[in-house]
């Protein structure tokens, strides 16, 4: 599908991004697990979060689907069944990851693929710690498909390599089965979604930082380590109320920021301050956003409002700790930067070159269209700015933030954009360009 966008004379209104993916997958996975119903409210209906729900479905989960709520009728830690067929993890390495640790200690074996994308991303770095715990489990050449064999997994202690949400959430769900404690550091702080919800379901589950005043100063940098004990009782059912994903939300704060009139109001967003590095940047770029907060739900996860308006931005750099903070919101956080005096360097994102497409050369090629000054380094981006756009025909390349940062990019230049392959949003905003024509019909042909 081929959408053109062109430049809307202002930007203004309110609405809701889609719920939380990170939040839904995570709700359905455990609540499967829980001794008796849950039920996940405000969930998202996307590609990914389907993929999720088929999956427990084909384990024996009987889920019902009614408006807005997803009601799982949870079977207990052991209650699984063998699935008949391969799990289809569709593009969702989420679902791949997860599915990897939550399975691995079952008295059954699994079978995990997925689409020629995800087949591309890489899955050793799950499987090779999952096997230190004990886990039968094989990669083909480092990606999917994975075959999974029954095993008795024992508590491990490890240090994550890299900051990755989705390995530390794959070695907590494995260490639900697993025989003694397990301990888990991760370098900087990633989303914490599974952490939250394993404690309020009633996991003995702990967090501290290390202590990082013996390193030297320029070298000083805290790690958080997550201690799991296996829990000696059922987990109990919660009922979560997912709010808006902010990654998704990411597009229109962006464009509330770069667009020179501008007035947005964003509500019931996720403010998870694992997931909100995003925020910290355009804030010390210099926009202008008001935050207004509300008391957490059951999955004790805080959420909010956020009124956005034009502001001129200047030149940042972004590394270390917030990386992992912002890791999906590089592409458009890369528009932003376009639009802001001075000079944006990103580093320490290296990670951006093995996700749904390589983010890093990809932006460069497809920002480089429409006249921006960005060019690529081994671990991240520079953007010289600011720097009037152009409308130009772009590639999604089959990658849902890509599709949707280049979308916001089109708001802000001269003349018409064309996105080609942007049914790619679907992953996890379906309805993106209705929202957008929702808030400017002009800007949507």
């Amino acid at each position: 599908m081929d959408q053109s966008i062109h430049p809307p004379r202002q930007l203004a209104g309110s609405l809701r991004a889609p719920s939380d993916r990170s939040m839904t997958v995570r709700g359905v996975l455990l609540g499967s697990l829980a001794d008796g119903v849950c039920r996940v409210e405000e969930y998202l209906d996307s590609d990914d979060t389907r993929a999720a729900i088929n999956i427990m479905r084909q384990l024996g989960i009987v889920i019902e689907q009614r408006e807005q709520t997803l009601t799982l009728h949870g079977r207990g830690l052991r209650g699984l069944t063998p699935a008949r067929d391969t799990l289809y993890c569709d593009s969702s390495g989420t679902t791949m990851r997860l599915l990897a640790g939550l399975l691995a200690g079952q008295s059954f074996g699994s079978i995990l693929d997925g689409s020629a994308q995800l087949r591309r991303r890489p899955m050793r770095r799950v499987t090779e710690p999952l096997a230190r715990m004990g886990a039968r489990i094989t990669d083909t050449a480092g990606c999917a498909p994975l075959r999974i064999e029954p095993a008795a997994l024992r508590g491990i202690a490890y240090t994550l390599p890299i900051a990755s949400a989705q390995i530390k959430s794959a070695l907590l769900l494995a260490a639900l089965y697993a025989e003694g404690d397990t301990r888990i550091e991760e370098p900087v702080v990633t989303r914490d979604h599974t952490e939250r919800l394993m404690a309020a379901m009633g996991v003995p589950i702990a967090r501290h930082t290390t202590d990082a005043s013996s390193q030297s100063p320029l070298n000083r940098q805290s790690s958080i380590v997550n201690h799991v004990t296996p829990p000696s009782r059922a987990l109990q059912p919660v009922d979560l109320r997912v709010p808006a994903d902010f990654s998704s939300a990411a597009f229109f704060l962006v464009a509330g920021c770069a667009h020179p009139q501008a007035r947005l109001r964003l509500t019931d967003v996720g403010l998870n301050p694992t997931r909100t590095g995003l925020l910290d940047a355009l804030r010390d770029m210099g926009a202008q956003i008001e935050t207004e907060a509300r008391a957490p739900d059951a999955g004790n996860e805080p959420a909010g409002n956020l009124t956005i308006s034009s502001a001129a931005l200047r030149g940042v750099t972004v590394g270390g700790e917030q990386v992992a903070r912002m890791i999906d919101e590089f592409p458009v956080f890369a528009v932003a930067a376009t639009q802001a005096q001075g000079t944006t360097v990103v580093r320490d994102a290296e990670e951006l070159r093995v996700k749904e497409s390589n983010r890093i050369d990809g932006l460069v090629e497809e920002l480089r269209k429409m006249g921006a000054r960005i060019e690529a380094t081994p671990d991240g981006f520079i953007v010289e700015g600011p720097t009037r756009l152009r409308g130009a025909v772009v590639d999604g390349r089959g990658d849902h933030r890509m599709a949707m940062a280049l979308a916001v990019a089109a708001l802000v230049a001269d003349g018409e954009t064309v996105i080609t392959g942007a049914e790619c949003v679907s992953k996890t905003y379906p309805g993106f360009f209705n929202d957008l024509a929702a808030l400017c019909p002009e800007a949507v042909a």
